[in-house]
């Protein structure tokens, strides 16, 4: 099975929300990708469809958008 790919920008709402993914879906199923920190992705993040962060991105290509911590405009600055 593909890893899902968790993005997230950093903000206390992004941290909480990863650590219940990881509790949820567990370390070894999903890649978490700070996109504050590496900003290459965030293109890669857009591309797939992420609209805000934090959000979940399946390995069938759907996208979970949680609780609302940031715009993709707002981490593009």
């Amino acid at each position: 099975m593909e890893k899902s790919i968790f993005y997230h920008a950093g903000c206390s709402v992004c941290v909480s929300a990863e650590q219940d993914i990881i509790n949820l879906i567990g370390d070894d199923n999903v890649e978490v990708v700070h996109i504050g920190e590496n900003r290459s992705r965030i293109d890669e993040a857009e591309n797939a469809g992420v609209k805000s962060v934090p959000a979940l991105l399946t390995p069938n290509g759907n996208v979970l958008h949680i609780n609302f911590g940031a715009s993709m405009a707002d981490v593009r600055g």
